[in-house]
């Protein structure tokens, strides 16, 4: 190729845009020759902030345009007084519904609303605590609950109460006061740590709960993303990931995507995934399994899916709920994908010891693949007067004896133990997913992997079920999109005759339902149903915060009436 001729007809080419150019500016100086410069200014000034406004208003914000438009509609229809006063009648009727429940369970009840003019003594301490604990109509002891209690025994009741009795008064904050519970604590991390083959560069922290260990990892890839400039960090879950990602979004300002699932296998789709990838997006994430019905998402592929980007972007695997059943169900004859640190991608996982690692309520594992991730998390102030404050979690102070009581209970067990609650409990959910299967007015929803089974009908309203259930003292959780009821299996399920006398209870209220599998449904099963119908979310968020509201209820409230 002729160098001499591609230089000259660069050059020729470079004259002639400079001609348009110049054309173009020509014409704008002589169109504003009349304006004052001020005014040119102000106009310059004024039309660059509205555009500036304009597309955060549009795309820099947490909630889309749609849904920000969709509820300002909704919110100024709700001032239309027809609206206004149909919709506090029906609120009205859900609390007074909701407020009737809580009564029933304060029947006979006396509630302290001031404290005692003297301190009691340990009997009448001893006694009232009985009488608290036992309000309950719910048997969870003999697995007629879902979830919940993952594991209870009186040796385990025993060893864990007493661990926690040494060190209920200990704080972790002052590591430097109470040595030994921090010892427990990077004990436990670092046993968990290797269940999901970290190597020695893995690390973690414990927390309070799931939501706590979602919540702390959203912060460490927020601020990582800061970091490395990006400006507004955006979380990207399947719908189907636990909502502590929503409420980790909300409190640190961050946009969420929710990627669509496939309607058969529940699991995220990964066409829809890769698309809503843009180069704000700051963490990937996927459920192992995920809570409503039990899928895993195909973590692998999620993994792969960060690949090529120019800001490589962490993935954390949320396995709350399976954490302490997917690591051992190999080992105890069950099919597993991997979806741990042996896929280089994966650079967080939270795991809960409070659900199948039987630990008293109160404790999380959250691990990261290396330090340089958890830094991030650390929350460290060096300005205070009242000295260097550094915090490796929320709370600052932290109970110490649930630590302790969570270390019991990983030593309570051995990696045997837990092989074996795990291929008692997967054998159960199998049992009672096959039963399930075997009953026509019935449908498995998803394909469940490892304790989840969720289930709904295509004949009736499936929550007349989950009321009948709860009326025969079964505690079942309600779903929505698509309605069902799922049963997550608990070593208390494991028992000789549970299994089979969920199964029975299922059947016999189905048929007794079919009888009539048109008929209204009343009662709770009637507003949960109706909740999904409602175009307004806020509203059903207001329905919500009656039952919260009725939780907190100390004294006879007349609207029961």
């Amino acid at each position: 190729m002729d160098l001499n001729m591609v230089n000259g007809n660069f050059t020729e080419w470079m004259k002639i845009a400079k001609f348009h150019i110049d054309e173009i500016r020509f014409s704008i100086n002589d169109h504003f020759k009349s304006c004052e410069p001020l005014c040119v200014i102000a106009s310059t000034t004024f039309i660059t902030i509205l555009v500036i406004w304009i597309w955060q208003f549009i795309f820099l914000q947490e909630q889309s345009l749609w849904i920000r438009t969709r509820n300002k509609f909704f919110k100024l229809a709700r001032k239309l007084p027809m609206v206004k006063t149909q919709l506090a009648k029906e609120i009205k009727k859900a609390r007074k519904l909701m407020n009737d429940d809580v009564q029933k369970q304060n029947e006979g009840c006396s509630f302290l609303q001031i404290l005692p003019d003297k301190g009691w003594n340990k009997e009448e301490i001893i006694e009232k605590s009985k009488k608290s604990f036992m309000m309950g109509k719910v048997d969870w002891k003999k697995g007629k609950v879902s979830g919940a209690v993952y594991n209870y025994s009186d040796a385990l009741n025993e060893i864990t109460s007493l661990v926690y009795g040494m060190c209920a008064y200990t704080n972790p904050l002052h590591p430097d006061v109470f040595p030994g519970v921090r010892k427990m604590e990077a004990e436990v991390v670092r046993m968990t740590c290797n269940l999901f083959h970290g190597d020695s560069n893995s690390c973690g922290v414990m927390t309070c709960g799931g939501t706590e260990s979602i919540i702390l990892a959203c912060k460490a890839y927020r601020d990582r993303a800061f970091d490395i400039g990006i400006k507004h960090p955006e979380i990207l879950v399947p719908v189907t990931a636990h909502c502590a990602f929503d409420k980790a979004a909300n409190l640190m300002r961050m946009k969420i995507k929710h990627v669509p699932v496939d309607p058969v296998t529940m699991k995220v789709d990964m066409k829809q995934y890769q698309r809503y990838i843009t180069r704000n997006t700051c963490m990937l994430v996927g459920s192992a399994p995920q809570f409503p019905h039990g899928a895993i998402d195909p973590i692998e592929d999620i993994s792969k899916a960060r690949l090529g980007l120019k800001y490589k972007i962490p993935v954390h695997v949320d396995a709350c709920l399976g954490g302490f059943l997917i690591p051992f169900m190999e080992e105890a004859g069950f099919p597993v994908v991997r979806f741990d640190f042996r896929l280089p991608a994966v650079t967080s996982i939270s795991a809960d010891t409070h659900k199948y690692g039987s630990a008293p309520k109160g404790s999380s594992v959250l691990m990261y693949r290396d330090e340089s991730y958890r830094h991030y998390q650390f929350f460290v102030q060096p300005n205070w007067p009242g000295g260097i404050y550094a915090s490796p979690s929320l709370p600052g102070s932290r109970a110490g004896g649930i630590i302790a009581a969570c270390w019991a209970a990983m030593t309570f067990f051995g990696r045997d133990g837990y092989v074996k609650n795990c291929k008692k409990i997967i054998e159960t959910a199998n049992r009672i997913e096959k039963g399930l299967r075997e009953m026509p007015d019935l449908k498995i929803i998803g394909k469940p992997e490892v304790s989840v089974i969720a289930f709904g009908s295509d004949k009736f309203n499936i929550y007349r079920l989950s009321d009948a259930l709860h009326k025969r003292g079964w505690s079942l959780n309600a779903l929505q999109f698509p309605s069902c009821i799922h049963l997550c299996v608990t070593f208390m399920h494991t028992a000789d005759g549970v299994a089979e006398a969920f199964l029975n209870e299922v059947r016999d209220c189905t048929e007794i339902i079919m009888k009539d599998p048109t008929a209204d449904a009343v009662g709770k099963a009637a507003i949960y149903g109706l909740s999904q119908t409602i175009p307004d979310r806020n509203i059903v968020s207001e329905l919500a915060w009656t039952f919260l509201d009725s939780c907190y209820i100390t004294s006879f409230d007349p609207e029961t009436e």
